[in-house]
């Protein structure tokens, strides 16, 4: 247990004996215990395998490479169509952990062993993602925009994308753009400071 993260199962909220169950069943599979992204991250060798954080009608721990897990008792949940690597395994009760607790491991150890074996999701390129209409003729009309977007990073491409596209109006995507042409040009992803 990493006393930097006992905060975390310390504070009051409608998951904190859920949490409690959890962690004590991450740790029991071996797992170094750090904090990370304000929750409680659990790693091998330091490469992430699974984290615990809640949500209003559930508690969840996320496996990192869970797209890579066979998943035999259909536990795990993409988030969203557009995560490609991350999988949620969802709680609403502490009895449900408890009588989940040897699958659960054994959904650990599998994920162990993937880091182990040192295999990696497939992800989606940047150019597999739409490009909205709008941006396309934006990166036309400015070749420094076009040279600073294909810079960035697959990730902050992605980013981008998404953000562009998951736009329903033209003129919502158009703001969009606008608003972060700067930031592009500038090197940034959408969130970075």
């Amino acid at each position: 247990m990493d006393p930097k993260v006992d905060w975390f199962f310390d504070k009051p909220t409608p998951w904190q004996e859920a949490y409690r169950q959890l962690r004590t069943i991450v740790l029991d599979c071996g797992l170094t215990e750090e904090l990370k992204w304000g929750v409680p991250c659990y790693t091998y060798r330091k490469k992430n395998v699974v984290l615990i954080h809640g949500f209003k009608d559930y508690c969840a721990l996320l496996f990192h490479k869970g797209a890579l897990l066979k998943d035999d008792h259909g536990l795990l949940v993409q988030q969203t169509a557009n995560v490609q690597s991350a999988r949620q395994m969802r709680f609403t009760s502490v009895r449900e952990i408890k009588e989940l607790a040897p699958i659960v491991k054994a959904y650990i150890h599998e994920a162990v062993a993937v880091e182990k074996a040192g295999l990696k999701v497939a992800l989606k390129g940047a150019a597999e993602f739409p490009l909205p209409a709008e941006f396309e003729r934006k990166l036309k009309a400015m070749p420094a925009l076009k040279k600073a977007f294909q810079a960035l990073t697959p990730g902050r491409q992605r980013g981008y994308l998404l953000h562009f596209a998951s736009a329903k109006q033209a003129r919502t995507r158009e703001a969009r753009i606008e608003k972060h042409l700067e930031r592009i040009l500038d090197g940034k992803g959408l969130d970075d400071q």
